[in-house]
């Protein structure tokens, strides 16, 4: 297994909170944009969280009132305007490294979003698990503003399995920004809270998560994400193998005996 509580990325903050890490982007005074560099950091960090014993839930928040702002215009899309197929090709299948990397860390994610989250910062909103905003957040997949198709990062496969096909295909298409009260009652908003309480309520989710049967949550991840493509017989027989390895687990052992002495169980993650 890993450690990462000194983890000292150059391109974001990294913080730990407990077993919590949060991250976070760090060029508020741009809205946050990302770069060649740190999409590949990130995808980096999510590829190691995999086997990382320290950390059992994430927080990707915000940061100067602001989540992310997309690819940075003078740093990515412009470069992106030179290259041939081959670096082209090369850059989109990194950042869609990121997304895979999101979904494969095998920890829960909770974004917490204020301000502007557009492009791929509404992606790796989409990405995490669980997702928090501000009444001022302004979410957009904004990709056909910029002469390019709504399917990035796995736009078209998991925004609809959020919202529903035809609200995923409304935002695709037309790139308009989603209020925080629309995204809450579409349902890719989990929750609407007062920007002062933000981080704070993310943190406090996901520490709650850290607490409980973590490789438990590790399997829920792995089925949320697997059973897109299984039947429904496919999914309940998975299922079934799934929450037989869990019954193998310390922890399934534990809360048994705290229920029966009427206690809260204390899980350990194994």
């Amino acid at each position: 297994m890993k450690s990462m509580v000194d983890l000292a990325p150059e391109h974001f903050i990294w913080e730990m909170r407990g077993d919590v890490a949060v991250i976070r982007l760090n060029r508020p005074e741009r809205k946050n944009p990302l770069t060649f560099e740190s999409y590949a950091e990130l995808r980096d960090t999510f590829r190691d969280l995999a086997y990382a014993a320290d950390v059992q839930a994430v927080v990707f928040t915000s940061n100067g009132e602001n989540f992310c702002s997309g690819g940075d215009v003078h740093e990515i899309i412009g470069p992106l305007v030179g290259k041939d197929m081959k670096g082209l090709l090369e850059f989109t299948r990194m950042t869609g490294d990121l997304v895979k990397a999101m979904l494969n860390c095998g920890k829960p994610i909770i974004a917490a979003v204020d301000g502007i989250c557009v492009g791929a910062g509404a992606i790796i909103a989409m990405s995490s698990d669980i997702r928090f905003a501000t009444p001022r957040a302004s979410t957009a997949f904004l990709f056909t503003r910029v002469g390019l198709a709504g399917c990035d990062m796995g736009a078209c496969a998991i925004l609809p399995r959020i919202i529903g096909q035809g609200r995923a295909a409304d935002l695709l298409y037309s790139g308009r920004s989603m209020s925080a009260e629309e995204g809450f009652q579409w349902g890719f908003y989990n929750r609407v809270v007062e920007p002062d309480a933000l981080e704070e309520d993310a943190i406090a989710y996901a520490t709650r998560l850290a607490q409980g049967p973590t490789f438990g949550h590790s399997i829920t991840k792995t089925q949320l994400n697997q059973e897109w493509s299984m039947s429904l017989e496919q999914a309940i027989e998975s299922e079934a193998q799934a929450q037989a390895i869990c019954m193998q687990t310390n922890d399934f052992e534990r809360a048994y005996h705290a229920f029966v002495a009427k206690q809260k169980p204390e899980f350990k993650g194994d």
